[in-house]
Parts: structure tokens; sequence; C-alpha cells
């Protein structure tokens, strides 16, 4: 009994080491995240920690609006840009596993008119999804990329504006070769979402994404009027000041590169699911099964010269649709998103099965591609989250 009572310590020392390590760090980074936001002048932010399937941490700073001094809460809703790139890569998993595409078709044997561009480098018609998925298929960076007045549309609105630049548009670099971050390849994986299922970008997610993961306050660009209470405003810190961004854009058809907007809950569920829970594995699997979840976040091409996304290191890898890093102990898969004065961040630790979801509603500096950029506030936030997974690993 002395020998069974002995070796019940000694395993249960090592989980309630991680715990104590645990509990630390989640005090030391909410310590850290209250501080940076109110340095840096940020209106609101929000932060939860998703462990084991479970809401552990949630916290809410701030103001959603600053002029009418409303606090942001649980129901305010934040805009998620970039991390819609999560949601449409999913999209084209469930497509694939339906039988109606593979990863390494052509992009042109569904969006045609991608012939129309210039590709110095050889055939478009090489061109294929998974190179879409993981930046590597040599289009360039921004959808519009002339947008510099305040009567300009903040994005196209059809389909027929971007046909129109196709001509004017040429591949970057050959495809394949390399990272280089694309929105308007995800706009095109939009249109084979829409092409292949026969309703609209918006329609599809709600239906196969949304709906089945009970985010019921989630939408798309303009705010139902019964959720408009709670949609966050949002802010640019501009030489030292901070001043509004437009209220409630419309992305338009760069939906699928950037036009969710969703409240911290129902975030909370898309990275439960994300994250799999055994118990729940089959409701999961109706969504996306886990193998192919997983065939998502296998590297695909190395991201690390592109400061602007994942941890924004030189080890950062693209998979498809998230992007890849490892520490010492812990395998990360992120998505981060900023457009209109937001900022949000996604960061799973599968393995640990905790993540994070982190959102501002201001933008302190722009994005740029480089080192520096890990020095913002908000990248700052961000990063500290690591320390949350590697407290449970060491």
């Amino acid at each position: 009994m002395r020998w069974i009572a002995a070796a019940l310590v000694l395993t249960a020392t090592p989980a309630a080491a991680n715990e104590a390590r645990f509990a630390k760090a989640l005090s030391e980074f909410r310590e850290l995240h209250r501080a940076e936001t109110r340095k840096s002048n940020i209106a609101g932010s929000s932060f939860y920690v998703v462990r084991g399937g479970q809401t552990v941490a949630a916290d809410h700073l701030g103001e959603q609006d600053a002029d009418a001094k409303v606090p942001v809460n649980a129901r305010t809703i934040y805009h998620w840009a970039s991390v819609t790139k999560t949601m449409t890569g999913i999209a084209i998993m469930q497509l694939r596993d339906r039988g109606l595409l593979s990863l390494d078709d052509p992009i042109v044997k569904y969006v045609p008119e991608l012939a129309a561009v210039h590709n110095p480098f050889g055939d478009t018609g090489a061109i294929t999804l998974r190179q879409l998925m993981s930046h590597s298929a040599g289009f360039r960076s921004g959808t519009w990329p002339w947008r510099d007045h305040d009567w300009q549309p903040f994005e196209p609105q059809g389909w027929d504006q971007l046909v129109a630049m196709l001509p004017y548009t040429r591949v970057e670099f050959k495809p394949g070769s390399r990272f280089g971050y694309s929105n308007p390849g995800i706009v095109y994986l939009g249109q084979v979402i829409e092409r292949l299922s026969g309703e609209d970008y918006e329609v599809y997610i709600d239906k196969n994404i949304l709906k089945p993961l009970g985010m019921h306050a989630s939408t798309f660009d303009r705010t139902p009027p019964h959720l408009l209470p709670h949609r966050s405003h949002s802010y640019y810190i501009r030489s030292g000041k901070r001043v509004a961004a437009p209220f409630d854009v419309d992305t338009g058809v760069t939906v699928s590169n950037g036009g969710l907007n969703a409240p911290m809950p129902d975030m909370a569920k898309y990275a439960a699911f994300l994250l799999g829970d055994p118990a729940r594995q089959s409701d999961y699997d109706l969504v996306l099964k886990r193998s192919s979840l997983e065939e998502m976040w296998v590297p695909q091409i190395s991201a690390g010269e592109d400061f602007t996304q994942g941890r924004m290191a030189t080890t950062t890898q693209a998979g498809l649709s998230f992007f890849i890093d490892r520490s010492a102990t812990v395998r990360f898969i992120r998505h981060n998103g900023d457009q209109n004065g937001f900022r949000a961040y996604l960061s799973l630790c599968p393995d640990q099965r905790v993540g994070s979801l982190l959102a501002f509603n201001t933008e302190t500096q722009g994005v740029q591609n480089s080192a520096a950029n890990r020095n913002t506030a908000e990248s700052r936030i961000a990063l500290a989250t690591d320390r949350l997974c590697e407290a449970l690993s060491e």
C-alpha cells in the first residue's frame, strides 16, 4: 500500500506542477495584456483561453465604442479579418472529402477566367488549389491595389470587377517556388466554393461551419439589426492620437478572404472544434473529419521571410490555410487577421489541447513585413500567449 501511495504521488506531481505553471503563466499574461492595452491607448480588447473543450479564461477590457463609452463584453462582435481564411480552407477540404475536387486540381478548372492572367513563368493552368491554400501560387498580396481615397469602396463589391483586372494581373513568382501571402488567391478559392456548392460563400459557410458549431451570433460583412448594438467600432493610432475607422464595413467579393465578424464565445466554439474533443468527435466530424483537419496542419512551404503571419518568426511554415510553428516543446497552429483597425489572433496548441483567442479593436501601428512587426503592442501581447502552452509542456 505504501508503494502504491508513493507511486500515486510521483505520477500526480508532474501534472500538479504543470497546472501551477499554467496558472502562473495565465496570471502573468493577464497582467501584461492589461498593461500593454492601457499604455498603448487601445480602446477595447478581449482574450479567451479554450482548454479541453471549455473556456477557462474570458477577459474583456475597455470599450467597443469609445465615443459612446460602451464597454466590451461577451456579446461584443469583433472583425476577424484574415482568420476567415481558415474557414475558407475548411470549406475546400469539405468539398474535397465529398469528392467534388482534388487539392492538386488547377484553379482554372473551376475559375477559367484566371487564364487571362499574365504568367511569365509558364502555364497558369498549372497553378493548383493547394498552392493557393499555402500562399505559394505567385499572386500578389493585395486584392484591390488602388484604394487610396475615402470615396472609393472599401473592397470591390462584385466578381466582375476582379475579372476586369485579370488581364492586368501578373504572376509575381514561379508558382510553388516560395511563399507569398496573397489575398486574391483566397478570393479565387471563394469562387470555387460558390461554383461547386451553388451557394453564396456566406450561405455555404453558415450552413456548413457556423450553424453546426452553434456560432449563431457570427455573420459576414454588414451586421444585421438585431446584432448591431454589439458590433464593435474600430480605431487607428495615428500620430499618437486615436482616430475612428469606418464602422461596419462590407468586404464585398473579398468576403472569403476576410469578412467574418463574431463575438468571443462563438470563436471559442470554433477553437474547441479545431482542438478536437473525443466526446464530441462525431459531431465535429460532420463539419470536417479529424484527419482532414490535421492534413491542413502539415507544413507545405517555408513562410519564414514574411513577418506579417504566424508567429512572425523565421521558422514559420505555411500549411493549408493555417500557419505552423514549433518552439522547443510546443507545436503551434495559428492564423491572425488585421483589417480596418481590428487585429485578431487565433493560436492553437493541439498537443496540449489549449487555444487562445485575442482581439483588438485598435491598430496601434500598420503591419510591415519586418521583424520590427513583433514589437507592436498587439504583437507583443499575442506572442506572450505562447507561454500558456509552454507551461503545460515542461
